[in-house]
């Protein structure tokens, strides 16, 4: 197992250097770039622009009007009428002075020891912005992910057991009403129902935490800490637990009707040792194959909308103010710590396969 992990971990270093070199190159014909969003920032919204780069290197603002008068053209859009040293100016401010081949290995040889570059926008590090931003996608991430497993695999158990008997049936009532709501629809009926919205007022719409949290002891730091995370950790898993509690109920299905199943039954062992002393590794294979994608799906893209509708400024609106923007360091850094953990995690399932399953060789496949 051991040799297995090794040669995981170095096959990761190939996999993060082709991810981030396709996602570089599509960078670079996105259309509307910092370059391009600056001249039109310049051109039509001259103090927000001075305000943004005055210091340091001269008033470019002032350069820009002065460039004005020129009457010179530039490979930019919008650029029509600007010196094009002034464009230069640019280009260098956001490092596209250089060659992209150039940038590239510049940016990996950075991220080889963690350094991200800076944000164009933001004034700080990318590492800071991300370091900054991960408690609020980590505490939705982890808690939705946990309580997804633990609801589901023991309803998707009960479920299996108790196949076309009464809480089969209601139960799945129930969980096809949570897969057809939406995680967003739901988060806004909770804010209506508990959040001040016209019922009750009974838990925050901001934050994962107090303004005065330092303050509190620490059971009351944790008090008050849950207390924030209720309602969008809730909105996750209604929409998280259906599909998962399926998949386990059919997985449990399958097993059950096979032959090993009956043979354990016809020796006299009991339902609960036939269950979970056979059946259970065995049908949880599947399960642990689908976590993952699971978790990174919760970790980054399904906790958008929640941290938008519950103002929490996590890695989720993080990355997709940086696509809109084309703040390039942040996009490509974020891809990166997103490459690593999710390599990272496919590790972990990799692992627990063999806890669950001992009979499971990584090594022997791999040879």
């Amino acid at each position: 197992m051991l040799n297995y992990i090794l040669r995981r971990l170095a096959m990761m270093v190939p996999t993060i250097f082709g991810i981030l070199l396709v996602s570089f190159i599509v960078i670079q014909f996105v259309p509307g770039g910092p370059v391009e969003r600056m001249i039109a920032q310049l051109q039509g919204h001259g103090t927000e622009a001075t305000s943004r780069f005055s210091g340091g290197g001269g008033d470019i603002a002032g350069g820009a009007n002065m460039a004005q008068m020129t009457g010179q053209s530039s490979q930019y859009r919008g650029a029509q009428g600007l010196d094009p040293e002034f464009v230069k100016e640019l280009e260098a401010m956001y490092g596209f002075d250089k060659p992209a081949y150039e940038r590239f290995w510049i940016m990996i040889k950075n991220y080889l020891h963690f350094d991200l570059g800076e944000s164009y926008y933001r004034d700080a590090g990318v590492i800071d912005l991300i370091i900054e931003k991960m408690p609020v996608s980590i505490s939705l991430g982890l808690w939705s992910t946990l309580l997804i497993y633990f609801i589901s695999i023991p309803l998707g158990i009960k479920k299996a057991v108790k196949d076309g008997q009464s809480f089969d049936i209601w139960t799945s009532a129930v969980i096809f009403i949570g897969y057809a709501i939406p995680s967003f629809l739901f988060a806004i009926l909770l804010i209506i129902l508990f959040a001040g919205g016209r019922y009750f007022d009974l838990f925050p719409l901001r934050g994962i935490i107090s303004d005065n949290w330092s303050d509190f002891p620490w059971w009351k730091q944790a008090l008050d800490y849950m207390w924030h995370m209720t309602l969008p950790v809730c909105a996750m898993v209604i929409s998280g637990f259906a599909s998962l509690t399926m998949l386990t109920k059919n997985s449990f299905l399958d097993e059950i009707g096979k032959q090993y199943v009956l043979t354990a039954r016809a020796k006299g062992l009991s339902e609960k040792r036939v269950l979970y002393g056979h059946v259970f590794r065995n049908a949880m294979l599947i399960v642990i194959a689908g976590f993952p994608a699971a978790f990174m799906h919760i970790f980054f893209t399904g906790s958008l909308l929640i941290e938008v509708i519950f103002s929490l400024d996590g890695l989720g609106l993080l990355g997709y103010e940086s696509i809109i923007n084309r703040d390039y360091p942040v996009v490509l850094g974020t891809l990166y710590i997103y490459a690593l953990i999710g390599l990272v995690v496919t590790l972990i399932r990799d692992i627990i396969y063999v806890l669950v399953d001992p009979r499971i060789n990584f090594e022997a496949s791999a040879t």
